[in-house]
């Protein structure tokens, strides 16, 4: 199991006070399958720029689009996370300047 970074644990947001923190295990579980999702996701965009003759911002829009959708399996701050996480992976630029967290 991977430690849950910093940036996954922010897409959860703050209990008002007095309330229960999020479940760790659930919390490391969710983060397990966002990490596995950006490593397969990763092996099968890795070369798609050059042999689709496309930029790695339209491999990333393409990835948004399919994460976006009801069968992904994340919630849309998941998906951001994951795209970002899949553009980090691959040495590519990070999608924030443009991804839309609220677009989902």
């Amino acid at each position: 199991m991977h430690p849950i970074p910093p940036s996954f644990m922010a897409l959860q947001p703050s209990p008002p006070r007095g309330w229960r923190a999020p479940d760790l295990a659930a919390l490391a579980e969710r983060h397990e399958f966002c990490e596995d999702l950006a490593q397969s996701l990763a092996e099968s965009c890795r070369g798609l720029p050059g042999a689709l003759g496309v930029t790695a911002d339209d491999v990333l829009e393409r990835c948004h689009r399919g994460l976006a959708g009801p069968d992904a399996g994340v919630s849309p701050a998941e998906s951001v996370w994951v795209l970002r996480r899949l553009a980090e992976l691959l040495g590519w630029r990070d999608p924030g300047d443009w991804l839309d967290p609220a677009a989902g």
